[in-house]
């Protein structure tokens, strides 16, 4: 009885609500949230602000704002409001250089096809393409999973769950290989890119504190909540966020870097499809125009729009100093998502036959890497979207996670699960074996190793790479878990 009684009060609360407004609140009605508007009004007005072309008599009439429909602005103050509205488009930082990353454009625009589209014969004919592809392929997958001390405490914390005890292994893991090729030391500058809230830079931090000379960047496009770089604002080493998307970034720009000219270490956690392919060339492409000799007379802020004078367009003269780059480690992930405008591996597809049609297919069966083991239409019916793990929801721009069902009808009864996950598997490794082809075209080495468990994450292949003339050699301070030896899995 209690129970029930309690629910008719709610009913007509709800309904008192419904009927009038509260006092000093908007009046207004929100149809889809069934109340009224909670904003407080202003002296003798019935309406808030955001609502007030509901209000009768004279005033200033409420418009659209041009910049973003989400706000209305009063239309005698239109004009001020565009220059403080939050959707206005700022000044771009100096380290902007539209497209520098990109990649060529210059090739023919092709239609992608779905796989659905795809008769049973095309289907087998890039599984043929494919697997003449793999062929020799001495790109194999060692099993290395290596751990840091600068995380052991955390990974001991009884009050972290499940979901960021996984992120800490990972985190860990690619410490653990970071100090395995002598990176993980003073007189770097670590770039993050798709940092998202900074945790690898954080505890990239915390493993080198107290070293000399360490500069952290963190590169992201997008706004974030909950960052980490407050925590070491007033720490020994320099900490600097950019707001920009790696397409458009040019490192030689940034005044952080050219102030002291330390070796570059690029790193990333989930770097989802083509942006692993952007930060590459951020990292090794050359940049194509250069400054005057004359060095800036202050460190500029990173925010500062690009000064006039002086730049001249010359490829043989190369802007300011070239960008040392140490290394570079990175966590892949979400191949689906790569594009061939983008892709650092197209030569490495062309030797072997392939272009970009080829290259969009095998994007989107990679997939089945991740979704292979799920029931086909002939057992039951496919769920609605592939079950990724949960890597995805903790980064700064949440990517869209692939949805096959599409594609099962053609499938279906043509390919085992097993046989759509090695088929994904192998679309992978192609797709990563391009990238290593281009590091080797660059001057450096290259490996793919699988850095985590599979019950970890399912995106569990790690890029690493360090010039070629370098010896790598292990940290002093270098804690490491025993790698256990497992098969790597052999191309067919």
């Amino acid at each position: 009885m209690r129970g029930s009684a309690c629910r008719r009060r709610v009913v007509a609360v709800s309904m008192f609500n419904m009927a009038a407004p509260v006092p000093v609140r908007c009046a207004f009605f929100v149809e889809r949230k069934k109340r009224f508007c909670k904003m407080i009004v202003g002296k003798g007005k019935r309406f808030c602000g955001e609502h007030a072309a509901m209000e009768e008599g004279p005033g200033s009439r409420r418009i659209i704002c041009p910049l973003d429909p989400k706000h209305t602005v009063s239309e005698d103050k239109l004009e001020k409001h565009l220059k403080k509205c939050n959707s206005r488009e700022k000044p771009k930082p100096v380290y902007y250089v539209e497209d520098r990353n990109a990649g060529s454009g210059d090739e023919a625009q092709t239609t992608e096809v779905s796989l659905s589209e795809r008769s049973r014969t095309e289907l087998q004919c890039l599984l043929d393409k494919l697997e003449d592809a793999c062929k020799g392929l001495q790109c194999e997958l060692e099993e290395k999973v290596l751990s840091h001390a600068a995380l052991q405490e955390e990974l001991d914390n009884p009050k972290n769950g499940e979901s960021a005890y996984k992120h800490l292994r990972q985190q860990a893991s690619i410490l653990g290989h970071i100090a395995a090729l002598g990176l993980l030391r003073g007189g770097h500058c670590f770039v993050e890119f798709g940092a998202g809230r900074g945790k690898l830079s954080h505890w990239i931090h915390e493993a080198l504190r107290g070293q000399p000379e360490l500069q952290v960047l963190l590169v992201e496009r997008s706004s974030t909540r909950f960052k980490v770089d407050g925590k070491h604002a007033d720490g020994e080493a320099e900490f600097e966020r950019l707001q920009v998307d790696i397409q458009h970034l040019d490192l030689g720009r940034v005044p952080l870097l050219r102030e002291k000219g330390l070796p570059v270490v690029g790193v990333g956690k989930h770097l989802c499809g083509a942006a692993t392919d952007l930060a590459l060339r951020c990292l090794m492409e050359k940049p194509s125009c250069s400054e005057s000799k004359e060095p800036p007379a202050k460190r500029l802020k990173s925010t500062e729009p690009c000064p006039e004078p002086a730049w001249s367009c010359s490829p043989a003269e190369p802007w300011g100093s070239a960008l040392a780059v140490a290394g570079l480690t990175v966590a892949l992930c979400c191949h689906h998502r790569c594009q061939w405008r983008h892709y650092v591996g197209k030569d490495f597809f062309t030797q072997r036959g392939l272009g970009a049609d080829h290259f969009s297919a095998f994007c989107r069966m990679s997939s089945w890497a991740t979704c292979g083991l799920r029931l086909t239409n002939c057992n039951a019916s496919a769920p609605n979207q592939t079950n990724q793990d949960e890597e995805h929801q903790d980064q700064k721009v949440q990517e869209e996670e692939h949805e096959p069902a599409e594609e099962t009808d053609t499938v279906n009864g043509f390919l085992s699960p097993s046989e759509r996950e090695h088929v994904g598997q192998l679309c992978k490794l192609l797709i990563d074996c391009g990238r290593l082809h281009y590091l080797h075209q660059k001057g450096f080495t290259g490996h793919l190793s699988r850095y985590v468990s599979s019950e970890v994450t399912l995106e569990n292949v790690l890029l690493t790479a360090v010039p070629t003339t370098q010896t790598s050699k292990p940290a002093k301070s270098q804690p490491t878990e025993p790698t256990t030896p497992k098969d790597t899995p052999q191309v067919h």
